[in-house]
């Protein structure tokens, strides 16, 4: 689950985290008291109106402005809510943009200079440890920072069971060059972002930039956050930060029907019992000259409303010219599977595509006789080979 950065900031500042402060705002009017009542907390004259969307690139796609009056800030809030925000890491259409985070200016003058620092946490796989990301290149994309001057990159491993270790987290501000008040300030800073990483199941946090301010303050200027759904049980609170919005509305269907979806840009629909299984269909998509156009895991219990419902959502998808339904009967029988896709045939009444389903395992062959003798204009398969040359032929 992600959430939006001025989220993300409200719980590294309850981990000891400084950030940089603000308050978010649905509409211009908000925006001005939220400014206003910022300068008197911080003093603050300038401000930064920021698009609250779950996409990275927001100051590229026009979501970021530096505000330096009263007026500026309801007329760049005024532009900003409401519009599409387009960014690389969103579609063409871009997302609708709700809310603005009005956000102190930390770029003031002082005794020395600033300095933008990446740093994210996260976990690497290969190495089966949480690892800290972090540069000196800060502000700039770290894939662009990663290609053409790798050397910048560092990466620290951390043994999940004892922790981010002190000497660690003075490396890490060793190497980016801190010194002095600073380099006291990015330890702090480290550690207390590890915490916040580990005490909230977090999967992802990525803060682009850390500021180094003149004054040698180290604070989160941004904060992309991403929740392991697996832990959300432990933390109701966070859970209840979803913001649905801005998440592609048939998986957040699919998941309130309890199933497993994900949304591609293929022209084969698939549904399948199991993860392992679906993602081989996927390949066996490929193979045969299709591109999947989703991943439907409907679970090990699959019955004739999760199949209904399972086509419903891959129904709403315009790019589909097929529908492959590969499940293998093991803990379910594979003749009440083949009875759901006739009913939910007849039920949906406009289903106008080919259908394939490939049925193996307990009950197969009393699967493929109600397939074959309900009058559908659905193809069914024994084979996951002769499935997948149905795909191919039936798409062409």
């Amino acid at each position: 689950m992600n959430l939006h950065e001025f989220q993300g900031k409200e719980i590294l500042n309850s981990y000891g985290v400084n950030i940089q402060r603000g308050y978010v705002a649905t509409t211009p009017d908000e925006a001005v008291a939220a400014a206003e009542k910022l300068q008197a907390e911080t003093g603050t004259g300038w401000w930064v109106v920021k698009a609250q969307v779950h996409a990275g690139g927001r100051g590229k796609g026009g979501g970021v402005k530096l505000a330096k009056s009263l007026d500026e800030v309801r007329e760049r809030a005024a532009q900003i809510i409401g519009m599409d925000l387009v960014t690389p890491q969103t579609s063409a259409a871009g997302k609708r943009v709700h809310q603005v985070l009005i956000a102190e200016d930390v770029y003031y003058p002082g005794p020395s200079e600033t300095n933008e620092i990446y740093m994210s946490v996260l976990l690497n796989r290969q190495k089966g440890c949480n690892m800290i990301m972090y540069s000196t290149e800060g502000g700039m994309d770290i894939e662009e920072v990663a290609e053409k001057t790798p050397h910048l990159i560092f990466t620290e491993d951390i043994d999940p069971k004892t922790g981010l270790l002190p000497f660690q987290a003075r490396r890490i501000a060793f190497n980016l060059g801190m010194e002095g008040a600073a380099f006291k300030e990015m330890v702090k800073f480290v550690t207390s972002l590890y915490n916040a990483y580990d005490g909230i199941d977090a999967s992802l946090f990525e803060i682009n930039p850390v500021l180094k301010t003149s004054d040698d303050k180290v604070l989160a200027v941004d904060a992309k956050v991403s929740l392991d759904d697996n832990g959300l049980f432990r933390h109701k609170d966070y859970a209840a930060m979803r913001d649905i919005r801005e998440e592609d509305p048939t998986e957040v269907e699919a998941g309130d029907a309890g199933l497993n979806f994900v949304k591609l840009d293929g022209n084969v629909g698939c549904m399948v019992n199991g993860a392992g299984l679906a993602m081989a269909t996927m390949d066996i998509i490929k193979m045969a000259g299709g591109n999947p156009a989703n991943f439907l895991d409907v679970g090990g219990t699959a019955d004739a409303k999760r199949v209904e419902t399972g086509f419903r959502i891959i129904m709403q998808d315009e790019n589909v010219k097929a529908i492959l339904v590969n499940i293998f009967g093991g803990i379910v029988r594979c003749d009440r599977v083949a009875q759901g896709v006739v009913d939910a045939y007849k039920n949906i009444g406009s289903i106008n595509i080919p259908i394939i389903v490939r049925l193996q395992g307990t009950n197969a062959e009393e699967a493929k006789k109600i397939i074959d003798e309900s009058g559908l204009k659905v193809h069914s398969a024994i084979q996951l080979k002769e499935a997948a040359q149905l795909v191919k032929d039936l798409v062409k």
